[in-house]
């Protein structure tokens, strides 16, 4: 890629030196299944490219199979309390949520380069648990990204996820991929 040819890669490689970004996951649960966890090495493997990347997979509060909404609230604050704790002092906080803007993948790639063109150099997307994540996480969140406004298991989701931010530095890059 040439500098100076107004494309996004150009712009973030103008100047010479750029900060390498980081992406962090914070996921609420484990991968429980081995094709999961194979899918989510593959897309490690693939992004280590582009950034530095880390899946950070906090402890699921413990429910009834039954839980009342008050039991599930309750589990959600406590996963809030851990996610806090994993966020970094000057990432950008991205929570999975079903309020949060619905992207397709070129306007998801055009928001992380955005990111990286304001010298954001850490990126944080928290996933929560099967319940969700705690309202006050959401809230404090820089920005609420709605993945889909589908349903899926929060297992999938992180897969979906680094697929989606892979595709979008491909997309960055001007490399083939993205059809």
């Amino acid at each position: 890629m040439r500098q100076g040819d107004g494309s996004t890669a150009s712009l973030l490689e103008a100047g010479g030196k750029r900060q390498p970004m980081t992406i962090t996951v914070i996921a609420v649960g484990k991968l429980k299944e081995n094709y999961l966890r194979d899918a989510q090495k593959e897309y490690l493997k693939r992004l280590s490219r582009f950034c530095r990347v880390k899946v950070l997979e906090l402890d699921e509060e413990k429910t009834p199979e039954a839980a009342s909404p008050a039991q599930e609230a309750k589990a959600r604050e406590k996963e809030a309390e851990r996610i806090r704790k994993a966020l970094g002092k000057n990432t950008v906080t991205i929570a999975l949520a079903l309020e949060g803007k619905e992207l397709d993948s070129v306007e998801f790639s055009e928001r992380i380069a955005s990111f990286m063109l304001d010298g954001k150099s850490e990126l944080s997307f928290i996933i929560g648990s099967s319940t969700g994540l705690d309202p006050s996480v959401v809230k404090e969140a820089d920005y609420r990204f709605c993945l889909s406004r589908l349903t899926f298991p929060h297992q999938l989701a992180r897969i979906i996820l680094l697929e989606q931010v892979y595709r979008a530095f491909k997309i960055v890059h001007h490399e083939v991929y993205h059809k």
